[in-house]
C-alpha cells in the first residue's frame, strides 16, 4: 500500500470511528491534500463559507454551513478541479470588548484563545482547509492593507468625513447600530438612546447604486429572495424633486423667498395634498426651535426615537403645528400648513414630504389625528373614487380625478405630464432617487482597525504615510470606564502633523467590522502577501464561484462586499465586479428548549425522560419543554460538538446535517435522528468489511448476468452527481442509501467483479459526506493511496437505459393496458402485443380495428 495512507484498522464487527477519524486527518495533514497554488492551467473553483466570528465553542448548529462547503470542496477536488477552501476569523467586533468589560481580560486575549479553541473544533469534524490561508482580521498584517485601502478610497473620492445623526448611548458614550436600540433603549446598558449629530467617515456607496443595482440581474445563482432584498435596500425610485414656497403671511415673514424642497413617487397626487412635513432636523425647525421652546422639546422628543425605519414605523406619528404654510406650486392661492413630524428622516430624501392622505395610509393616520382635509384624486380603472374612511387608495393603476389638467388619465401618464408641468413652471424636476445611503465606517470603540486619519489644527485631514502604516492598536487600554478608551488614551491619540510637524492627535474611531469582512475572499488568495493580494492571483481564483451562508447576511454583509468590489476595482485593485458567483443560504439547526420548574433555561444534557415520557432535570423536578427554535447559546438548546463527535463520530454528524431536511430549510436534531445515522454508518462499514473474501480484484470484468445492479449503480452516479451539482444534498443521501440497501440485498449472490465495481464506487460517492468513513473503506476494499485523491465516477451512458420500457394501450383514447416491451421494439410487434391484450380485445366489442399508432417508448393508440 502507499506508504502516505496509514494502515486501516478494519474489524467486521464495528467501526472504531475514534481511531480511523484521527488517523485520516492526520493523512490528510501529512499530505497536503487541500493546500492549493494558483495554477492557470487548471480550472479553478472557490468555495467560501461566510466568516465566522471566533466568539467561543461551537456546536452541531454552526457547522451545518461549514459541513456543506466541505462537500462541495471534495466533490468538486474529484471532478479535476483546483478547489479554494480557505478559513479565517472575523476577529475585530465588540463582544471582545463585553468580555474585556465583564472578565478583565484583553480583547486580543479572548480572541486568540477563542481562535484557537474553534479552529480545533472545525478540524475535528474533517474539514477541507487549506489552513495555510489561515487569516484573522485583527493581525496588524491584515488591517494595514484596508487602512491602506481606506487612503485610496479617500483619494478617489469614495471616502469623506462629514456630520451625520447616529444613536448615541449616553451611558456608554457609543454610537450604536440600529439593531443594539431595542424598544428605544440600550441593549447594553439599558439607557434611552438619543440623536446626536457626530463627525462620522462615510464610504460612498451610493456611486455605485445603479451599477449593483444592474448586477444583481447578472447573479442567477443567488436565491431569488435575496436578490429581491438587495434591490429593496438600493430602492431605485423615479419621481420628482419639486420645490414649495414658503406662503407670504405675517407670521412667515423671517422665511420670505425659502422652499421646501420634497421628492415625491408619486407627483400624479399632488392635486390631493393637504400638508407638508418636516423632519426634526430640517434647517427650517431648528431655526423655529430657537424662536420657539415648545418647538425645541418636541424636536428634542423626534429625536429620541431611534435612527432605524423600523423604530420610525413603529412610533406613534406625531406632528407639531407650525406658524408656516407652503404655497401649492399648481393651485394659485392653495396653501398648505407645515408640520414638524417624527415619521421624517433628515437622512431620506431631503427631510421633507408632502402628504397625500387619500392615497397614502400613513398621511391619512396622520390627517384623521390632526384634522386635516382628505381629498380623493385617483380612482380605480373601472368605478367610481371611493370615499376615503380610515384606509387610503394605494393603488397605482387608476385613473386621476379632481386634478384639473390630469384628469382621465392614468397614473403612469399622469406621472409624465404632472412633471413637465413643475419643469415648465420652473418648481420641479423629474428625478431617480435611491433609498440607499452611504455607509458610515466610524465606531467609537476600542477593538477595532484603527482610521488612518491625523486631524491638525492647521492642516485639517491628515492621511497617515502609507509608511507608518499599519497604525497599530495599543496593547496598554483600560475598561475601567465607559467609552472608548482610544479617546482617553495617554500617548497613542497624540502624535505631529506629518506636513507641518504641529501638535496633532489621531482618529480615535475604528472601523465597523463589516469593512474587514468585505474584502477578506480577496486576501484568502494572496493571504501571505506583503500587498493586499497579487493581481495574478484573485485574477485567477475571483470571484468567489460558491458562497455559503445565513439569510441574515443578505443585505449589509453581502451588499457590502459588493460595493468594495466595485471600489477596489476603480482603484486598480481588481478586474471584477461581483465577488461571489454563487450563493447558498442554508436554513438553520433547531433543537427542543427546555425550562426548569423556576423558568431556568437547561441544557440537553440536563433533561432526563422518565418511563411514562415525562421531562425532569438531575433533581426529579418537571420540565417544560418548548418548541422547536434555532439553536442558541442564550437558550441553551444546543448541543455541543465535541459530545457528539465523541459520541458518534464526525461522520455521523455530518451525515445527520446533510440527510434530514433540503440544505435551505431548518433542520430538527434530534437523538433519534442521529442515532439512525450511526446505525446506517456501521452498516456501510460492514457492508464492505464483510464482503471483502468474496471481491474479485480491481478491475476484473463483471458478469453480464448482473446487469440490473451495475444499472442501479449507473443511475445512482448520474443521479447524485446532479443533486450534489444542484445543492440537493438530502436527495443525494437518499440516493446512496437506496443504493446501499441494493448491495446489501444482492452481497451474498452478486459476482465478484460487479461487487467489487458496484462497492468502489459506492465508497467514493460517500467520500464528500463521510470522508474519514470513505478513507477507512477503500483501504479495507485493497487500494493504494488516499480516496481524496481519486477521481469522480462517470455513469456509463449505456447502463442509464432500460432494456424494456413501459408502454401505455389506449382504445379510442382511453387507457386500456400497459405493456413492458424491449426498448428497440419494432412498430410491428408493438401493435401485434398491443391487440392481444384481453382488456384491448374487451374495449373493441368486435369492432374493426381502423388503425393503431405507435409512439415509440411510449404509447400506443388504437382506433375502432
Amino acid at each position: 500500500m502507499d506508504s502516505s495512507a496509514p494502515t486501516p484498522a478494519a474489524s467486521p464487527d464495528r467501526y472504531n470511528f475514534l481511531d480511523a477519524e484521527a488517523r485520516w486527518r492526520q493523512a490528510w495533514a501529512d499530505a497536503g491534500c487541500f493546500r492549493v497554488k494558483t495554477d492557470p492551467a487548471r480550472p479553478k473553483y472557490y468555495v467560501l463559507e461566510m466568516f465566522p466570528y471566533p466568539s467561543g465553542k461551537l456546536h452541531v448548529g454552526h457547522v451545518r454551513n461549514y459541513t456543506m462547503g466541505d462537500v462541495v470542496t471534495r466533490y468538486k477536488k474529484a471532478r479535476g478541479f483546483n478547489v479554494l477552501h480557505p478559513m479565517g476569523w472575523d476577529a475585530f467586533g465588540l463582544p471582545a470588548e463585553n468580555a474585556a468589560i465583564a472578565g478583565g481580560v484583553h480583547p486580543a486575549t479572548w480572541t486568540y484563545e477563542n481562535i484557537a479553541t474553534m479552529g480545533a473544533q472545525l478540524k475535528l469534524i474533517g474539514l477541507s482547509y487549506d489552513w495555510d490561508r489561515e487569516i484573522a482580521t485583527c493581525h496588524p498584517e491584515y488591517y494595514r492593507h484596508e487602512q491602506k485601502m481606506f487612503l485610496d478610497f479617500l483619494k478617489a473620492g469614495l471616502a469623506y468625513r462629514k456630520e451625520s445623526w447616529v444613536n448615541w448611548d449616553p451611558v456608554e458614550h457609543t454610537v450604536l447600530a440600529n439593531e443594539q436600540v431595542i424598544e428605544g433603549r440600550g441593549w447594553r446598558s439599558g439607557a434611552l438612546v438619543e440623536k446626536r449629530l457626530l463627525s462620522q467617515w462615510f464610504l460612498k456607496i451610493t456611486d455605485f447604486a445603479e451599477d449593483l443595482l444592474a448586477g444583481i440581474e447578472t447573479l442567477d445563482r443567488w436565491p431569488e429572495r435575496v436578490r429581491l432584498m438587495q434591490a429593496n435596500w438600493i430602492g431605485r425610485s423615479e419621481g420628482a424633486r419639486l420645490r414649495f414656497a414658503i406662503a407670504d403671511t405675517d407670521e412667515s415673514r423671517d422665511f420670505q423667498g425659502e422652499t421646501v424642497e420634497v421628492f415625491t413617487t408619486r407627483p400624479d397626487t399632488l392635486f390631493g395634498a393637504a400638508f407638508c412635513a418636516i423632519s426634526a432636523n430640517h434647517p427650517i425647525a431648528k431655526r423655529l426651535g430657537e424662536q420657539d421652546p415648545a418647538i425645541a422639546e418636541f424636536n428634542a422628543e423626534c429625536n429620541r426615537i431611534g435612527t432605524s425605519e423600523a423604530a420610525i414605523e413603529t412610533a406613534e406619528k406625531l406632528g407639531y403645528r407650525t406658524r408656516l404654510s407652503v404655497a401649492h406650486p399648481l393651485v394659485p392661492g392653495l396653501a398648505l400648513p407645515v408640520y414638524i413630524a417624527n415619521f421624517v428622516l433628515m437622512e431620506y430624501g431631503t427631510g421633507a414630504i408632502f402628504g397625500c392622505p387619500a392615497h397614502d395610509q400613513r398621511d391619512l393616520d396622520f390627517a384623521r389625528k390632526y384634522g386635516l382635509p382628505v381629498r380623493t384624486v385617483v380612482r380605480p380603472q373601472d368605478g367610481e373614487a371611493a370615499e376615503i374612511g380610515t384606509e387610503a387608495f394605494t393603488a397605482t393603476d387608476g385613473v386621476l380625478v379632481n386634478s384639473g389638467f390630469l384628469d382621465g388619465l392614468a397614473v403612469p401618464d399622469a406621472k409624465r405630464k404632472v412633471i413637465e408641468r413643475l419643469e415648465t413652471l420652473g418648481v420641479g424636476t423629474k428625478t431617480i432617487q435611491y433609498r440607499l445611503r452611504d455607509w458610515g465606517v466610524s465606531r467609537q470603540r476600542y477593538w477595532g482597525c484603527p482610521i488612518p486619519i491625523i486631524h491638525c489644527p492647521d492642516c485639517g485631514i491628515v492621511p497617515v504615510p502609507e509608511s507608518e502604516l499599519p497604525v497599530r492598536l495599543p496593547d496598554d487600554v483600560s475598561f475601567d470606564q465607559p467609552g472608548n478608551p482610544l479617546d482617553r488614551h495617554p500617548t497613542w491619540k497624540y502624535v505631529k502633523c506629518p506636513h507641518c510637524g504641529t501638535d496633532a492627535r489621531r482618529e480615535t474611531d475604528t472601523f465597523d467590522t463589516f469593512f474587514e469582512s468585505s474584502w477578506y475572499f480577496a486576501r484568502f488568495c494572496s493571504p501571505r502577501s506583503d500587498k493586499a493580494f497579487e493581481r495574478a492571483d484573485v485574477d485567477y481564483w475571483l470571484p468567489v464561484d460558491q458562497y455559503i451562508g445565513g439569510i441574515e447576511h443578505a443585505i449589509l454583509h453581502l451588499l457590502y462586499a459588493r460595493f468594495f468590489t466595485h471600489a477596489l476595482k476603480r482603484c486598480g485593485y481588481l478586474g471584477i465586479t461581483e465577488p461571489f458567483a454563487g450563493l447558498f443560504t442554508q436554513g438553520m439547526v433547531c433543537h427542543e428548549t427546555y425550562k426548569s420548574d423556576a423558568g431556568a433555561w437547561l441544557y440537553p444534557e440536563e433533561v432526563f425522560t422518565k418511563d411514562d415520557g415525562a421531562h425532569v432535570d438531575a433533581a426529579g423536578h418537571p420540565v417544560a419543554v418548548g418548541r422547536m427554535e434555532k439553536m442558541s447559546k442564550s437558550k441553551k438548546n444546543v448541543v455541543g460538538l465535541e459530545t457528539i463527535v465523541e459520541s458518534y463520530g464526525a461522520d455521523t454528524a455530518r451525515l445527520f446535517l446533510m440527510s434530514d431536511s433540503p440544505p435551505e430549510r431548518d433542520l430538527e436534531w434530534t437523538a433519534s435522528g442521529i442515532e439512525g445515522i450511526w446505525r446506517y454508518v456501521n452498516r456501510l462499514y460492514r457492508l464492505v468489511v464483510e464482503s471483502r473474501p468474496r471481491l474479485a480484484a480491481p478491475g476484473t470484468k463483471p458478469d453480464e448476468a448482473h446487469i440490473a445492479t451495475r444499472r442501479i449503480l449507473h443511475k445512482t452516479i448520474a443521479a447524485l452527481t446532479e443533486d450534489l451539482e444542484q445543492f440537493r444534498f438530502n436527495r443525494a443521501v437518499a440516493r446512496l442509501r437506496e443504493l446501499s440497501n441494493h448491495l446489501e440485498d444482492v452481497a451474498a449472490k452478486a459476482d465478484g467483479a460487479t461487487l467489487r465495481e458496484a462497492l468502489d464506487t459506492m465508497t467514493v460517492l460517500i467520500g464528500p459526506m463521510l470522508p474519514h468513513l470513505a478513507e477507512e473503506l477503500w483501504q479495507a476494499l485493497g487500494h493504494d493511496g488516499l480516496l481524496v485523491e481519486q477521481p469522480w465516477p462517470v455513469a456509463d451512458p449505456d447502463l442509464l437505459r432500460d432494456d424494456t420500457v413501459t408502454m401505455a394501450v389506449q382504445v379510442n383514447g382511453k387507457l386500456r393496458a400497459t405493456l413492458e416491451l424491449p426498448r428497440d421494439v419494432s412498430e410491428d410487434a408493438a401493435r401485434e402485443a398491443a391487440l392481444a391484450q384481453p382488456t384491448v380485445q374487451k374495449a373493441l366489442e368486435g369492432r374493426q380495428v381502423r388503425k393503431v399508432i405507435v409512439v415509440p417508448g411510449r404509447i400506443i393508440n388504437v382506433v375502432g
